[in-house]
């Protein structure tokens, strides 16, 4: 585990960037982890998603997959991968501040 800060903040990370405890996540933390993979506007769109993730992990425990995502927020799985282009859980659950998904590689 290793300490980084992004955006001002101080994080625990993960060897493949990931947060490794989500409480150290905050709104402001993440316009900065979607810039750094090569999102540069956060819409209302991907808040949904990510307030959606957030609120699923803290009641389900494990992040959401793709899957999962898509039937409970009603956007379909072509909109995930619009929003969050090429690996759309892994980007996800890094913007949220959450691990990644089981069975991601």
């Amino acid at each position: 585990m290793t300490t980084t800060t992004i955006a001002g903040h101080e994080v625990e990370v993960n060897e493949e960037g990931f947060l490794t405890n989500p409480a150290q996540w905050s709104e402001d933390l993440a316009p900065e982890l979607a810039r750094l993979i090569g999102i540069e506007t956060l819409t209302e769109d991907h808040w949904k998603l990510i307030r959606f993730l957030r609120e699923d992990h803290a009641a389900m425990g494990e992040t959401a997959t793709l899957r999962r995502a898509s039937t409970q927020t009603g956007m379909p799985v072509k909109t995930l991968f619009t929003l969050f282009p090429v690996k759309p859980a892994k980007k996800m659950a890094y913007v949220s501040g959450l691990p990644k998904p089981k069975g991601c590689v």
